[in-house]
């Protein structure tokens, strides 16, 4: 089995002295020595958690696994791939509809076993129902504010139900752009009226 290894340090001063790399790297190499797997490559990143957008080393990691350069991928460590239970779930749902596997060394999550296969389908499920919920509350929260109609001064011209909302959508992993057509289409006020714009709720998020 071909697998590429990941690792991630969170800011420039540890990138450049190794700190967290040298043991996240050793213990990909034991485990794939130990499985007997060829390691073809490790990449990495020096950036935060928050996000898996800004990786560009992980990007190009899952691009080439979807295009079968390799059959898995391995990480030390889960907060090292993501912090976040629903941008995990979705890499699992990537791994399972393009055949390659994920293997997390300290969750036990191993999608080569049946039982590491079970992990990452709970794990799944809970990101799942996590998204259904969020759903619904954003559901609930367009309606208010579109029976509301409320607009609030000039800054940020916006209620602030509105900008709730909007941070709540964000963090599902909407884009702006789909964001603004949500509003739109819920007939959400703008601060001047008429159409959202994705620029625009991507200047209010950041304002906000």
């Amino acid at each position: 089995m071909r697998v590429y290894g990941y690792v991630r340090v969170s800011t420039r001063e540890q990138g450049d002295s190794g700190l967290g790399l040298d043991a996240q790297t050793e213990a990909i190499r034991t485990e794939a020595s130990r499985r007997g797997w060829d390691l073809v490559d490790i990449r990495e990143d020096v950036s935060s958690g928050k996000s898996m957008r800004k990786r560009d080393n992980l990007g190009r990691t899952l691009r080439d696994l979807r295009d079968g350069k390799a059959d898995g991928l391995i990480v030390a460590k889960l907060d090292r791939l993501s912090r976040s239970v629903l941008d995990f779930a979705a890499v699992m749902e990537s791994a399972s509809a393009e055949g390659w596997s994920v293997v997390v060394i300290d969750l036990g999550v191993d999608t080569t076993t049946t039982h590491g296969e079970l992990i990452a389908n709970i794990m799944i499920a809970l990101a799942q129902w996590e998204r259904r919920i969020i759903g619904d509350r954003t559901r609930s929260a367009l309606q208010a504010v579109k029976a509301r109609g409320t607009k609030v001064g000039r800054k940020p011209g916006v209620s602030a139900e509105t900008l709730r909302l909007i941070r709540t959508m964000r963090a599902t992993g909407l884009s702006w752009q789909r964001i603004a057509d949500a509003l739109t289409e819920e007939g959400v006020p703008t601060s001047q009226g008429g159409k959202w714009h994705a620029s625009t709720v991507r200047r209010l998020a950041v304002r906000a």
